[in-house]
Protein backbone atom coordinates (compact mmCIF):
# COMPACT_ATOMS: atom_id res chain seq x y z
CA UNK A 1 0.00 0.00 0.00
CA UNK A 2 1.08 3.58 -0.52
CA UNK A 3 0.93 6.52 1.23
CA UNK A 4 2.28 10.13 1.12
CA UNK A 5 4.68 11.86 3.60
CA UNK A 6 6.66 14.75 3.57
CA UNK A 7 10.14 14.12 3.83
CA UNK A 8 12.84 16.82 4.51
CA UNK A 9 16.03 16.94 2.25
CA UNK A 10 17.93 19.41 3.78
CA UNK A 11 16.52 22.34 1.67
CA UNK A 12 13.14 21.79 1.61
CA UNK A 13 10.33 19.20 2.58
CA UNK A 14 8.65 17.69 -0.51
CA UNK A 15 5.26 15.60 -0.40
CA UNK A 16 6.60 12.02 -1.90
CA UNK A 17 4.61 8.55 -2.31
CA UNK A 18 6.13 6.35 -0.49
CA UNK A 19 5.70 2.50 1.20
CA UNK A 20 3.79 1.89 3.39
CA UNK A 21 5.98 1.02 6.56
CA UNK A 22 4.92 -2.00 8.70
CA UNK A 23 5.16 -1.86 12.49
CA UNK A 24 7.57 -3.54 13.93
CA UNK A 25 7.50 -5.11 17.86
CA UNK A 26 6.35 -2.14 20.72
CA UNK A 27 5.24 -0.10 17.21
CA UNK A 28 1.86 1.39 15.92
CA UNK A 29 0.95 1.76 12.93
CA UNK A 30 -1.23 4.88 12.57
CA UNK A 31 -3.34 6.55 10.09
CA UNK A 32 -2.79 10.22 10.58
CA UNK A 33 -5.63 12.13 10.88
CA UNK A 34 -4.52 15.38 12.29
CA UNK A 35 -0.61 16.62 12.84
CA UNK A 36 -0.23 20.14 14.81
CA UNK A 37 3.11 22.18 13.42
CA UNK A 38 4.81 23.48 16.17
CA UNK A 39 7.45 26.33 16.25
CA UNK A 40 10.21 23.06 16.65
CA UNK A 41 9.05 21.49 13.18
CA UNK A 42 10.03 25.33 11.53
CA UNK A 43 13.87 25.10 13.34
CA UNK A 44 14.04 21.00 12.55
CA UNK A 45 13.24 22.05 8.86
CA UNK A 46 16.20 24.27 8.28
CA UNK A 47 18.48 22.47 10.54
CA UNK A 48 18.45 24.45 13.96
CA UNK A 49 16.75 21.96 15.98
CA UNK A 50 18.74 20.49 19.07
CA UNK A 51 17.23 17.33 18.18
CA UNK A 52 16.99 17.29 14.45
CA UNK A 53 17.37 13.51 13.24
CA UNK A 54 19.32 12.78 10.02
CA UNK A 55 18.55 13.52 6.84
CA UNK A 56 16.20 12.31 5.32
CA UNK A 57 13.37 12.56 8.08
CA UNK A 58 9.74 13.29 8.13
CA UNK A 59 8.84 16.29 10.17
CA UNK A 60 5.42 16.58 12.93
CA UNK A 61 6.63 16.17 16.47
CA UNK A 62 2.71 15.41 17.49
CA UNK A 63 -0.13 14.01 15.45
CA UNK A 64 -3.67 11.93 16.03
CA UNK A 65 -5.20 9.39 14.49
CA UNK A 66 -6.36 5.84 14.47
CA UNK A 67 -4.21 2.48 14.86
CA UNK A 68 -4.14 0.90 11.56
CA UNK A 69 -1.82 -2.29 12.50
CA UNK A 70 0.06 -3.29 15.66
CA UNK A 71 3.60 -4.95 15.49
CA UNK A 72 4.32 -8.24 18.02
CA UNK A 73 4.59 -7.41 21.73
CA UNK A 74 1.28 -5.22 22.29
CA UNK A 75 -1.29 -5.74 24.47
CA UNK A 76 -2.47 -2.17 25.69
CA UNK A 77 -4.30 -1.06 22.44
CA UNK A 78 -6.24 -2.33 19.27
CA UNK A 79 -6.44 -1.85 15.75
CA UNK A 80 -9.03 0.87 15.10
CA UNK A 81 -8.38 2.53 18.28
CA UNK A 82 -8.22 6.67 18.74
CA UNK A 83 -4.29 7.87 19.46
CA UNK A 84 -2.62 10.79 20.04
CA UNK A 85 1.26 10.58 19.62
CA UNK A 86 3.85 13.33 20.93
CA UNK A 87 6.59 11.22 18.35
CA UNK A 88 9.20 13.64 17.44
CA UNK A 89 8.83 13.33 13.92
CA UNK A 90 6.96 11.76 11.80
CA UNK A 91 3.59 12.90 11.86
CA UNK A 92 3.73 15.08 8.39
CA UNK A 93 2.10 11.90 6.65
CA UNK A 94 -0.54 9.51 5.79
CA UNK A 95 0.59 6.97 8.01
CA UNK A 96 3.44 7.02 10.58
CA UNK A 97 5.33 4.22 12.79
CA UNK A 98 5.40 5.06 16.42
CA UNK A 99 6.00 3.79 19.96
CA UNK A 100 2.93 2.42 21.47
CA UNK A 101 4.55 3.32 24.95
CA UNK A 102 4.52 7.32 23.62
CA UNK A 103 1.04 6.57 22.66
CA UNK A 104 -1.89 8.68 24.57
CA UNK A 105 -6.03 7.49 24.48
CA UNK A 106 -8.27 9.98 23.44
CA UNK A 107 -11.80 10.31 24.67
CA UNK A 108 -14.77 9.52 21.70
CA UNK A 109 -15.65 13.48 23.09
CA UNK A 110 -12.37 14.94 21.68
CA UNK A 111 -11.61 15.39 18.04
CA UNK A 112 -8.55 14.16 16.56
CA UNK A 113 -7.85 18.18 15.32
CA UNK A 114 -7.89 19.16 19.02
CA UNK A 115 -6.22 15.87 20.43
CA UNK A 116 -3.04 16.58 18.38
CA UNK A 117 -2.85 20.33 19.07
CA UNK A 118 -2.83 19.64 22.53
CA UNK A 119 0.38 17.69 23.78
CA UNK A 120 2.85 19.95 22.83
CA UNK A 121 1.38 23.12 24.12
CA UNK A 122 0.06 22.14 27.16
CA UNK A 123 2.36 19.96 28.07
CA UNK A 124 4.97 22.05 27.93
CA UNK A 125 3.10 24.44 30.26
CA UNK A 126 1.57 22.46 33.09
CA UNK A 127 5.35 20.52 33.48
CA UNK A 128 6.88 24.19 33.60
CA UNK A 129 4.73 25.69 35.31
CA UNK A 130 3.44 23.50 38.20
CA UNK A 131 6.13 21.31 38.26
CA UNK A 132 9.05 23.33 37.14
CA UNK A 133 8.05 26.57 38.66
CA UNK A 134 5.76 25.90 41.17
CA UNK A 135 3.33 28.47 40.51
CA UNK A 136 0.73 28.95 43.62
CA UNK A 137 -2.69 30.56 43.65
CA UNK A 138 -2.20 34.20 43.87
CA UNK A 139 0.55 34.74 41.90
CA UNK A 140 1.26 36.53 39.19
CA UNK A 141 2.04 35.14 35.79
CA UNK A 142 3.80 37.11 32.78
CA UNK A 143 3.15 35.30 29.65
CA UNK A 144 5.10 36.93 26.74
CA UNK A 145 4.27 35.88 22.70
CA UNK A 146 0.75 35.24 24.84
CA UNK A 147 -1.30 34.45 21.30
CA UNK A 148 1.11 31.91 19.78
CA UNK A 149 1.17 27.86 20.05
CA UNK A 150 2.82 27.91 23.79
CA UNK A 151 2.26 30.98 25.00
CA UNK A 152 -1.73 30.62 25.20
CA UNK A 153 -2.08 27.27 26.82
CA UNK A 154 0.17 29.45 29.21
CA UNK A 155 -2.50 31.46 29.61
CA UNK A 156 -5.01 29.19 30.55
CA UNK A 157 -2.72 26.79 32.78
CA UNK A 158 -1.57 30.13 34.60
CA UNK A 159 -5.28 30.43 35.21
CA UNK A 160 -6.48 27.29 36.25
CA UNK A 161 -3.62 27.13 39.22
CA UNK A 162 -5.14 30.41 40.14
CA UNK A 163 -3.00 32.77 39.23
CA UNK A 164 -3.14 36.37 37.91
CA UNK A 165 -1.93 36.03 34.05
CA UNK A 166 -0.52 39.28 32.47
CA UNK A 167 -0.34 38.61 28.59
CA UNK A 168 1.97 39.88 26.43
CA UNK A 169 1.04 39.80 22.61
CA UNK A 170 1.45 42.21 19.48
CA UNK A 171 -1.66 43.83 18.66
CA UNK A 172 -5.19 43.89 19.36
CA UNK A 173 -6.25 41.01 17.62
CA UNK A 174 -4.19 38.68 19.32
CA UNK A 175 -4.57 40.67 22.62
CA UNK A 176 -8.27 39.63 22.87
CA UNK A 177 -7.53 36.11 21.91
CA UNK A 178 -5.06 35.78 25.27
CA UNK A 179 -8.53 37.65 27.00
CA UNK A 180 -10.85 35.22 25.92
CA UNK A 181 -8.70 31.90 27.66
CA UNK A 182 -8.12 33.89 30.49
CA UNK A 183 -5.86 36.40 30.90
CA UNK A 184 -6.39 39.15 33.40
CA UNK A 185 -4.04 41.87 32.02
CA UNK A 186 -2.94 42.75 28.58
CA UNK A 187 0.40 44.80 27.58
CA UNK A 188 0.86 45.30 23.62
CA UNK A 189 4.53 44.56 22.50
CA UNK A 190 4.67 47.61 21.28
CA UNK A 191 4.53 49.02 24.87
CA UNK A 192 7.30 49.26 27.63
CA UNK A 193 6.92 46.08 29.21
CA UNK A 194 9.53 46.61 31.87
CA UNK A 195 7.00 49.78 33.05
CA UNK A 196 3.95 48.03 32.50
CA UNK A 197 4.83 45.18 34.53
CA UNK A 198 6.11 47.01 37.21
CA UNK A 199 2.53 49.42 37.32
CA UNK A 200 1.03 46.07 38.02
CA UNK A 201 3.08 45.29 40.98
CA UNK A 202 5.60 43.11 38.81
CA UNK A 203 5.86 39.31 38.29
CA UNK A 204 5.98 36.39 40.33
CA UNK A 205 6.65 33.54 37.50
CA UNK A 206 7.77 34.71 33.89
CA UNK A 207 7.08 31.94 31.26
CA UNK A 208 8.93 33.80 28.24
CA UNK A 209 9.20 32.28 24.39
CA UNK A 210 10.12 35.40 22.55
CA UNK A 211 13.73 35.87 24.05
CA UNK A 212 15.78 39.04 23.19
CA UNK A 213 14.59 42.24 24.58
CA UNK A 214 11.33 40.97 25.60
CA UNK A 215 13.45 38.73 28.05
CA UNK A 216 15.37 41.72 29.36
CA UNK A 217 12.74 43.54 30.24
CA UNK A 218 10.43 40.59 32.50
CA UNK A 219 13.69 40.08 33.94
CA UNK A 220 14.05 43.72 35.36
CA UNK A 221 10.04 43.68 36.29
CA UNK A 222 10.50 39.94 37.88
CA UNK A 223 9.79 40.24 42.22
CA UNK A 224 12.29 38.99 44.07
CA UNK A 225 12.15 35.48 44.58
CA UNK A 226 10.98 35.37 41.11
CA UNK A 227 11.13 32.17 38.84
CA UNK A 228 11.81 32.67 35.07
CA UNK A 229 11.46 30.32 32.36
CA UNK A 230 12.62 30.35 29.33
CA UNK A 231 10.53 28.43 27.03
CA UNK A 232 11.64 29.62 23.28
CA UNK A 233 13.02 32.08 21.45
CA UNK A 234 10.43 33.19 18.83
CA UNK A 235 11.99 36.59 18.48
CA UNK A 236 15.81 35.29 17.28
CA UNK A 237 17.61 36.30 20.46
CA UNK A 238 19.11 33.60 22.97
CA UNK A 239 19.64 36.28 25.79
CA UNK A 240 22.04 35.98 28.58
CA UNK A 241 21.53 36.11 31.81
CA UNK A 242 23.09 38.77 34.41
CA UNK A 243 24.26 36.23 37.45
CA UNK A 244 24.65 39.51 39.70
CA UNK A 245 20.77 40.12 39.32
CA UNK A 246 20.13 36.93 40.25
CA UNK A 247 21.88 37.35 43.05
CA UNK A 248 20.75 40.74 44.74
CA UNK A 249 17.18 39.50 43.70
CA UNK A 250 17.07 35.75 44.18
CA UNK A 251 15.70 35.44 41.52
CA UNK A 252 15.81 31.52 39.88
CA UNK A 253 16.01 30.90 36.16
CA UNK A 254 14.37 27.26 35.43
CA UNK A 255 14.99 25.80 31.53
CA UNK A 256 12.14 23.46 30.61
CA UNK A 257 12.26 21.09 28.01
CA UNK A 258 9.00 18.47 27.00
CA UNK A 259 11.21 16.24 25.12
CA UNK A 260 13.73 15.94 27.31
CA UNK A 261 11.89 15.76 30.75
CA UNK A 262 9.40 13.06 28.84
CA UNK A 263 12.46 11.00 28.37
CA UNK A 264 13.69 11.31 31.35
CA UNK A 265 10.59 10.70 33.79
CA UNK A 266 8.39 8.75 31.33
CA UNK A 267 5.92 8.16 33.82
CA UNK A 268 5.21 11.97 35.11
CA UNK A 269 5.10 12.77 30.84
CA UNK A 270 2.44 9.89 30.33
CA UNK A 271 0.40 11.18 33.41
CA UNK A 272 0.91 14.29 32.47
CA UNK A 273 -0.74 13.41 28.70
CA UNK A 274 -3.74 11.30 30.24
CA UNK A 275 -4.50 14.51 32.57
CA UNK A 276 -4.66 16.99 29.69
CA UNK A 277 -7.08 14.53 27.66
CA UNK A 278 -9.44 14.45 30.77
CA UNK A 279 -9.15 18.09 30.66
CA UNK A 280 -10.25 18.12 27.04
CA UNK A 281 -12.72 15.94 27.65
CA UNK A 282 -14.48 17.93 30.58
CA UNK A 283 -13.69 21.13 28.62
CA UNK A 284 -11.95 22.48 31.43
CA UNK A 285 -8.86 23.30 28.44
CA UNK A 286 -9.84 24.39 24.77
CA UNK A 287 -7.08 24.82 22.14
CA UNK A 288 -7.13 27.03 19.78
CA UNK A 289 -6.74 26.39 16.18
CA UNK A 290 -6.22 29.09 13.87
CA UNK A 291 -5.21 27.31 10.84
CA UNK A 292 -6.37 23.59 9.48
CA UNK A 293 -4.59 22.75 5.89
CA UNK A 294 -3.91 19.64 4.09
CA UNK A 295 -0.90 17.85 3.97
CA UNK A 296 0.19 19.29 0.48
CA UNK A 297 -0.22 22.77 2.34
CA UNK A 298 3.01 22.05 4.83
CA UNK A 299 5.30 25.00 3.77
CA UNK A 300 2.14 27.74 3.92
CA UNK A 301 1.67 26.06 7.31
CA UNK A 302 5.48 26.25 7.92
CA UNK A 303 5.06 30.34 6.63
CA UNK A 304 2.33 31.19 9.07
CA UNK A 305 4.60 30.29 11.86
CA UNK A 306 7.63 32.29 10.48
CA UNK A 307 5.72 35.16 9.90
CA UNK A 308 3.59 34.88 13.07
CA UNK A 309 0.66 34.90 11.13
CA UNK A 310 -1.00 31.77 13.45
CA UNK A 311 -2.69 32.35 16.52
CA UNK A 312 -2.90 29.04 18.41
CA UNK A 313 -2.13 25.94 16.61
CA UNK A 314 -1.90 25.28 12.83
CA UNK A 315 -3.39 21.74 12.38
CA UNK A 316 -2.06 19.64 9.10
CA UNK A 317 -5.02 17.38 7.88
CA UNK A 318 -3.50 14.26 5.64
CA UNK A 319 -6.36 12.89 4.98
CA UNK A 320 -8.62 16.37 3.83
CA UNK A 321 -10.07 15.85 0.38
CA UNK A 322 -9.53 11.74 0.20
CA UNK A 323 -10.88 8.81 1.40
CA UNK A 324 -9.63 7.78 5.02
Amino acid sequence: MLSFRIVNHGSEGKLLEVETPAPGPGEVLLEIHACALNFADLLMVEGRYQDTPPLPFTPGLECAGRIAALGDDISDFQIGDRIAVFGGQGGLADFGIFDAARAIPIPDAVSYDVAAASMIAYGTSLLALQQQARLQPGETLLVTGAAGGVGLTAVEIGKLLGATVVAQARGADKLAIAEAAGADHLIDSSEDLRQRLRDLGGADVVYDAVGGDTWKAAFRATNPGGRLLPIGFAGGEVPQIPANHLLVKNLTVIGFYLGGFVQQRPDVGRATFDLLMRWLEEGRITPHISHRLPLSETAQGLELLRSRKATGKVIMQPRAGRQS
